[in-house]
């Protein structure tokens, strides 16, 4: 399972805090318990704290200082993400592209100049699709644009948008059946990503929906996630549904080898 730590984004209050004053150590500590409970890529978003682009480049650069795992540049600003790639030490996951044709233009370019990885939303300027059909729609038209240009099938991942559950309930299984489909697209097919606290927005039982909702999504074939990594069950969750689908060997302390492994990968 492909795990992308979400806490370092200026929506939290301690990391909006943090950039303003320009303390790192709040950066560093969220960038090492996510790299320890074995996230594969650390997101870093700003936000709408600052409109700095030094002020983006101050967290890549306090987050690579801490941890050797690579970054998930997470901007929807063109000349922000050119900047960012040029610090990036390791190959990272740009977040994201939506299926606008001159996003796609520019972006896709820019993932394989740095042989970065991309997060292509299915998305465009009629907004967030409403259907399985949409969703598909524009997963093929992205997924198209990358291969012709030269993103290796690897490196691409789709992103089905979730919805919150509270307010949008029939989205969830318009989701899981898009997933499935996806992965039709190609053999090998290209990663399956969601942004999974979208699903749990504003409910009470936020960890629960979004445990439940994981398990269910990788059973139909999603491979990655951006989460809370630091939540234990959540991701002793997703690694027993990749052990019953025959994707790790098991023994007893399957979670303990598992962790041990992706822990010892990220600092």
């Amino acid at each position: 399972m492909i795990l992308i730590g979400e806490r370092i984004n200026g929506g939290f209050k301690d990391i909006s805090q943090a950039v303003k004053e320009k303390d790192k150590t709040v950066l560093e500590k969220w960038a090492q318990k996510q790299a320890k409970a074995g996230a594969t890529y650390i997101d870093v978003n700003i936000g709408a704290i600052s409109n700095k682009i030094e002020d983006f480049l101050w967290m890549i650069e306090s987050v690579q200082a801490a941890v050797s795992t690579p970054i998930s540049i997470d901007c929807n600003k063109i000349s922000f993400l050119k900047e960012a790639l040029k610090i990036c030490e390791k190959e990272p996951l740009i977040n994201s592209t939506t299926a606008h044709d001159e996003r796609l233009e520019q972006i896709i370019p820019l993932a394989i100049e740095y042989k970065a990885s991309l997060i292509g939303v299915c998305m465009d300027e009629k907004g967030s699709p409403q259907d399985v059909n949409r969703r598909v729609e524009l997963a093929a038209k992205i997924f198209t644009a990358a291969i012709e240009k030269g993103l290796p099938t690897e490196k691409l991942f789709l992103d089905p948008v979730v919805m919150p559950l509270k307010f949008l309930q029939p989205q969830a299984s318009h989701i899981l059946e898009a997933i499935s489909q996806f992965k039709l697209l190609s053999e090998p097919s290209p990663h399956i990503v969601v942004g999974l606290s979208n699903i749990s927005s504003q409910t009470t039982e936020m960890k629960l929906i979004n445990r439940t909702f994981l398990v269910m999504a990788i059973g139909v074939g999603l491979d990655a996630a951006i989460c809370e990594v630091t939540d234990t069950e959540l991701v002793n969750a997703a690694i027993t549904a990749e052990l019953v689908q025959n994707k790790h060997i098991y023994s007893d302390s399957f979670l303990k080898a598992y962790h041990t492994t992706s822990s010892s990968q990220g600092i």
